[in-house]
């Protein structure tokens, strides 16, 4: 069980004036109105340690700020007509971080969900999880399986939480269930595959943009993400704002997305 948010909200007593104040203003969404925007957008959150190590502060307090960046960024892609936002909260690697990191994220986490599910419900938001649920603390898997019931006719944005997600471990799991189906080697294609994933009736995504200066894919929609224009940016998540984001539509739209075809001749 992931250690109670009361518990760890001393911590971030000393150092709450320090995060709002170093978390990014947030100002006015660029407007993208002649921009090709993606319909899927999948975000890889990454450096919220290092945004923490850089102002002397402990990690768990990067995380802390990492979530308060959500609204904003929710804001920015419904404000740009994105449909879909797939976020990488937690990965199946992520578990071998420090036991205190792990459970104080979890109860952050938990934290974010139980303030925020009211207004995300109330602005039209669909919040889905990606991923195996059965090693999440249980507060936090109930949790979210009541913001699933309770979001599920919504349709303004879809929110996918890959939480305790892994791209290897999630064709293992469609692998099993078309085992469990009874489907034959012979009848499985591609898009039989892909109707057996966590993300089976979405589209996949166009953009993916992984924040932190890291250049790699960390096990991270890499079926879903097989022609993706990638981002990669060295902003460190907790300031990734509303222009940043406009900045990455930007990019993909000076990418021509042939896949695997030839630029056609004018």
């Amino acid at each position: 069980m992931a250690t109670p948010a009361a518990t760890i909200d001393p911590l971030f007593k000393r150092v709450a004036l320090r995060i709002s104040s170093a978390i990014t203003p947030a100002s006015a969404v660029p407007q993208t109105t002649a921009l090709r925007v993606p319909n899927h957008v999948a975000i890889i959150m990454d450096g919220n340690g290092r945004w923490a190590k850089k102002r002397n502060m402990p990690r768990l307090a990067g995380h802390r700020a990492g979530t308060q960046n959500l609204r904003r960024i929710l804001r920015a892609c419904v404000e740009q007509g994105v449909k879909v936002l797939t976020l990488y909260a937690f990965s199946t690697e992520n578990w071998s971080r420090p036991e205190d990191e792990v459970s104080g994220l979890m109860a952050i986490l938990d934290g974010v969900l139980q303030r925020e599910i009211d207004e995300l419900d109330e602005n039209g938001v669909q919040i889905r999880h990606i991923g195996r649920l059965g090693r999440v603390p249980e507060q936090l898997q109930v949790g979210i399986l009541d913001a699933i019931e309770r979001t599920k006719n919504n349709n303004r944005l879809i929110l996918n939480v890959a939480l305790n997600y892994g791209g290897r471990a999630e064709i293992v799991d469609a692998v099993r269930e078309m085992v469990k189906n009874g489907i034959h080697a012979d009848a499985i294609s591609e898009e039989t595959i892909s109707q057996h994933l966590y993300t089976s009736n979405l589209a996949d995504p166009e953009l993916i943009i992984r924040t932190s200066g890291e250049q790699r894919v960390s096990n991270f929609l890499i079926w879903q993400g097989a022609y993706s224009e990638y981002y990669f940016t060295d902003i460190y998540w907790p300031d990734f704002d509303e222009k940043e984001l406009v900045k990455a539509i930007e990019h993909y739209n000076r990418r021509e997305r042939r896949f695997g075809g030839v630029q056609a001749k004018v």
